[in-house]
């Protein structure tokens, strides 16, 4: 991985965004007639996963935010959790990375773009193989540190990265136990990258049943997803256009390009 720095993070008042982690102002984006580049890119950041999950399974997310993830599950029993008390949620006040649920409750458990929030990665992957039942699945959709992510991070001074931190300690937290919505998004290359240190981590937790890396334009053209910013409105021929331009530049350059990855790992019994 290409760094263009190995550090770089930014307090709060310094954020570009806008409306910063609003989730009740994003559901609103998202249920009117200029939510189509949010819901192209949605659709393909949860699309996939359908792949991995059959009819009776019983699924639950966690680290929800918005929620959009029912929009595009296609499974009567998924249920959506988060630390907030929003509405729109099944189970409310749920640290991921100690639940209060069940020992193996769900079939499979969805977790999109939160790991990078999470303070102690360990204690979450120790958790999810609590909840999960026999070879159930920990379904992930994470960031993807290329040179472009690094770039719109530094513009719009949102989140950070920290690929100095040791991500397997339990005592120092990787982002900002405080603030839910505090993000270093190298955590995931410092996870999934090296897999020998996977292995040797989380080997007997889990294994990694799929791997595969997705988007660039049609994220940035996208205009947010809690978070927003500025974007182009676009019809369903080009954000196809955009998505088979984003193939080719990962194909080639994914250092360079990508933007996210999809991950499916499977339960290790203990």
């Amino acid at each position: 991985m290409f760094k263009l720095l190995n550090k770089i993070q930014f307090p709060p008042k310094e954020n570009r965004m806008k409306s910063v982690a609003n989730t009740e102002t994003a559901i609103k984006i998202f249920n009117s007639t200029k939510s189509k580049n949010l819901r192209f890119l949605l659709e393909e950041r949860f699309g996939w996963m359908n792949n991995f999950i059959k009819e009776h399974e019983v699924g639950l997310e966690v680290g929800s935010g918005a929620g959009f993830a029912k929009h595009f599950i296609d499974n009567k029993n998924f249920q959506l959790s988060d630390l907030s008390e929003d509405h729109h949620l099944d189970f409310k006040n749920i640290d991921a990375q100690a639940t209060g649920l069940n020992d193996s409750s769900f079939d499979y458990v969805v977790a999109s773009n939160m790991i990078h929030h999470i303070p102690f990665p360990v204690k979450f992957f120790r958790e999810m193989n609590r909840i999960l039942k026999k070879n159930g699945k920990l379904i992930i959709f994470e960031s993807y540190c290329s040179v472009i992510f690094q770039i719109a991070t530094i513009l719009m001074k949102h989140e950070g990265y920290d690929f100095t931190l040791n991500v397997w300690d339990e005592k120092n937290p990787k982002s900002d136990v405080h603030d839910a919505w505090a993000g270093n998004i190298a955590v995931p290359h410092l996870i999934f990258d090296d897999k020998k240190k996977f292995d040797e981590n989380l080997g007997n937790l889990f294994s990694i049943k799929f791997e595969e890396l997705t988007e660039c334009l049609i994220f940035l053209n996208s205009g947010g997803v809690t978070s927003k910013t500025f974007y182009i409105p676009m019809n369903k021929f080009f954000f196809n256009v955009l998505k088979s331009t984003d193939k080719l530049l990962i194909k080639f350059f994914p250092n360079i390009f990508c933007m996210g990855r999809r991950i499916v790992l499977v339960k290790k019994d203990l």
